[in-house]
């Protein structure tokens, strides 16, 4: 079994995953406030994150963060994790085990965080969440409830903010589930507001 330590969202020590084990560098943990509204859940590391020891770092990071400042947010008002907190192999996505592996580090995090919405980034950690296969382009934006160790949780459908560097048009999309996200969240409109117009 691995390990939490004491502030009990990061894993400190885990094997449960031998090819995980191998390709990885070192475990990559949640970023962010202990106590963030908003819980953003990514699929797992890929080499930056890997190399970095942090979620999206790399040019999805870029992208998210971006976004965030759109709708008045810094990345240091959110919380960002991932399904599995170790780079596979090749970048493949995470196998069913490895993401049951990870599962129960997920559901800790979820509950000592206590967000007001989870925002899922892209289709694996839709799916993972919400248990069923999910269209994240036709889904997006959808707020869903879903209960995660028995409480019930709001869980937002996001596309992967990669996703807006191969197509174009999911960029609004990406932006609109931003915007949708701080709401739900409590974010104080105005700021939005300013910092859209200042940013033409």
């Amino acid at each position: 079994m691995g390990e939490m330590d004491e502030s009990e969202l990061c894993v400190t020590e885990c094997t449960r995953c031998p090819a995980l084990v191998d390709s990885r560098s070192r475990i990559v943990n949640g970023t962010g406030p202990e106590d963030a509204d908003m819980l953003f859940v990514g699929e797992g590391p890929g080499a930056q994150e890997d190399s970095g020891g942090e979620p999206f770092v790399g040019r999805s990071g870029t992208v998210l963060d971006d976004g965030l400042r759109t709708v008045g947010l810094e990345r240091q008002d959110i919380r960002i994790t991932n399904c599995v907190r170790c780079r596979p192999p090749e970048n493949r996505d995470p196998h069913k085990d490895e993401l049951a592996n990870c599962r129960g580090y997920l559901e800790r995090e979820i509950e000592l965080l206590d967000p007001d919405v989870i925002v899922t980034l892209g289709k694996v950690p839709s799916e993972h969440l919400l248990g069923r296969s999910v269209a994240v382009t036709k889904e997006a934006g959808t707020v869903e409830d879903v209960r995660i160790e028995g409480t019930p949780r709001r869980l937002l459908i996001c596309v992967h903010p990669a996703a807006t560097l191969y197509d174009r048009s999911q960029e609004d999309t990406f932006e609109a589930t931003l915007e949708r996200a701080a709401e739900l969240a409590g974010v104080e409109e105005s700021d939005g507001g300013q910092t859209r117009l200042d940013g033409f």
